[in-house]
């Protein structure tokens, strides 16, 4: 076992000499990822790495659950976080802090509590608090976020500008933005220097309020403070506001400065400047930033790919989208669906459901079966066609393939609702009955408004149904007035 240990706490990141029977030959996040971004093939590629019993660097381990926390893909995150612990890894507080997300993320509030408790008492400091708290604010839970914030302020802990950041996203997204005022307030008052962030997240309050004035008057008091550069979030958050609000010249001023800003070439900054270029509506300037990431980064990630090939598409230049994709297809090491959908939705949307038949299949034939996603797109068009009997099928297939995270696939509320309004009309107790069988596949909730379409659709067809009462009894529906009304006249014994 010590020797184990011994292989984590190594701290060079020269993996070249390295022998190949006890280690991987690359560095373990590009294993990971050798196959693309799909959670089905990191998932693949993890548990290869753990049925091998081969050992990692412990800076690998770190920059791997780095790189899946930024892609989404926290159940395998926790998973490596969890067998290397178990292998010898000695974790960190600022591993317990970040292992405490992937819990709540993967598991559920109730389980990072667990966690969070469980911890040794020298492991619960300002971290792993703010760790918890965030898990709070992401899950919108405001009273015990507030009280785990009055508790920091008990515990008299250096507080840095991290937990006021996660109450101030909280109070945004609750829909509360009046209550950011007072918390600059208070850190001004407590003398906690605000990071990028903080100025990023008290412009979008303001800009949620329509005080464009205000945010300009937040950068000028960044830049009169000087403790906090100006960095290229900040401008992509301006950016970004503006384009919001119609300012689209604003937007572009924003942009050009966010790009003096992105000296060191940031990967994600390139994104981010594609988009809202995009969203703009300035296509010369999508191309142009284009070819700066491509110079930048000659090995091009698919998710540049599947992003550039959504801005065309959004700007309804499916020739340059055709062709970008075709660059892609060229010389992709694996096919990745989810750069596919992209072109097969724009087919949809202009009525081109063959080539949207053929792309599906020339994906399926290169390694990469349609997913959820695909079959919502087809579903969406044969719904806006009504061909309702094609559209069931594509909404029983993404149910049966569920989410790329492993979570089951549900149709959108107004989605399904349309399909209800459809047997409805048509009096299709059987088409109905046959599309409640499928989402019971995906939820144990069907929900009122769903059993209620049900009833009419019986009343419109003129049949009853002796099981009808005990069966909304069982699903613990609770009908409206007229539901009962409906009831009475259905179930009939």
């Amino acid at each position: 076992m010590t020797s184990f240990i011994q292989k984590f706490s190594l701290k060079t990141k020269n993996i070249g000499k390295r022998s190949t029977k006890k280690y991987l030959e690359d560095a373990l996040y590009k294993n990971l990822f050798k196959e693309g971004g799909e959670e089905n093939h990191v998932r693949k590629n993890l548990n290869q790495f753990l049925q091998s019993h081969k050992s990692a660097y412990k800076w690998e381990v770190g920059k791997s659950l780095k790189v899946l926390r930024q892609r989404n893909l926290y159940a395998p995150a926790l998973k490596l976080s969890e067998t290397m612990e178990k292998r010898g890894m000695n974790k960190t507080i600022s591993d317990q802090a970040i292992h405490l997300d992937l819990v709540a993320k993967s598991k559920g509030i109730e389980a990072a509590e667990s966690y969070f408790l469980n911890l040794p008492e020298t492991s619960k400091n300002l971290l792993t608090y703010c760790a918890l708290l965030n898990c709070y604010c992401k899950e919108l839970m405001t009273e015990k976020a507030e009280a785990l914030m009055e508790k920091l302020k008990e515990l008299k802990l250096s507080l840095s500008s991290m937990p006021y950041n996660s109450l101030m996203t909280l109070y945004t997204k609750t829909g509360h933005p009046e209550k950011i005022p007072a918390i600059i307030q208070e850190m001004k008052a407590n003398d906690v220097m605000p990071d990028s962030y903080t100025y990023n997240i008290w412009m979008r309050a303001l800009s949620s309020v329509n005080d464009i004035s205000g945010v300009e008057r937040v950068i000028d008091e960044m830049k009169r403070d000087g403790r906090v550069a100006e960095d290229w979030t900040t401008y992509s958050n301006l950016a970004s506001i503006y384009a919001d609000a119609g300012l689209n010249d604003k937007a572009v001023k924003a942009l050009k400065e966010l790009e003096k800003k992105n000296a060191c070439r940031n990967f994600t900054a390139y994104q981010f400047l594609i988009t809202l270029y995009g969203r703009v509506g300035n296509l010369l300037e999508v191309y142009r930033v284009w070819r700066s990431l491509r110079l930048a980064f000659p090995r091009t990630a698919n998710i540049s790919y599947l992003n550039m090939i959504q801005v065309l598409v959004n700007l309804n230049d499916l020739p340059g989208a055709e062709k970008c994709f075709k660059e892609w297809e060229s010389g992709c090491p694996t096919y990745d669906i989810r750069i596919a959908n992209v072109l097969i939705g724009a087919y949809t949307k202009q009525g081109s459901l063959e080539k949207a038949e053929q792309l599906k299949e020339r994906a399926r034939r290169s390694g990469a079966k349609p997913n959820a996603k695909t079959w919502e797109i087809f579903m969406d068009y044969y719904l806006q066609n009504g061909d309702i009997k094609s559209a069931t099928d594509c909404v029983d297939k993404a149910v049966s393939i569920g989410r790329g995270d492993g979570g089951k696939w549900f149709p959108k509320s107004a989605t399904v609702m349309k399909f209800m309004s459809h047997f409805e009309q048509n009096k299709d107790v059987a088409g109905a009955e046959h599309f409640l069988e499928i989402l019971k596949k995906a939820t144990d909730e069907l929900g009122v408004d769903i059993f209620e379409s049900l009833l009419r659709t019986y009343k419109a067809s003129e049949k009853t149904s002796p099981i009808m009462r005990r069966r909304i009894k069982m699903e613990n529906i609770e009908l409206t007035d007229e539901g009962k009304r409906l009831l009475d006249v259905i179930s009939v014994e």
